[in-house]
């Protein structure tokens, strides 16, 4: 469940192909899609601390 959200947060076109705002000068369809990477990294992060069982090495 907790993939779908970044899949439905890049998937939604009509909600960031704009320029506006820009967050330091960059338009925001890059910084959202830059924001994506990073929140998509840390979801799968999740995922995989949830469901992976402790692992004695």
């Amino acid at each position: 469940m907790l993939l779908l959200i970044p899949f439905v947060g890049t998937l939604w076109m009509p909600f960031y192909a704009r320029l506006e705002p820009a967050f330091f000068g960059i338009p925001f369809f890059y910084w959202y899609q830059i924001m994506w990477i990073v929140l998509g990294s840390l979801i799968i992060g999740a995922v995989l601390l949830l469901t992976q069982g402790r692992r004695d090495v």
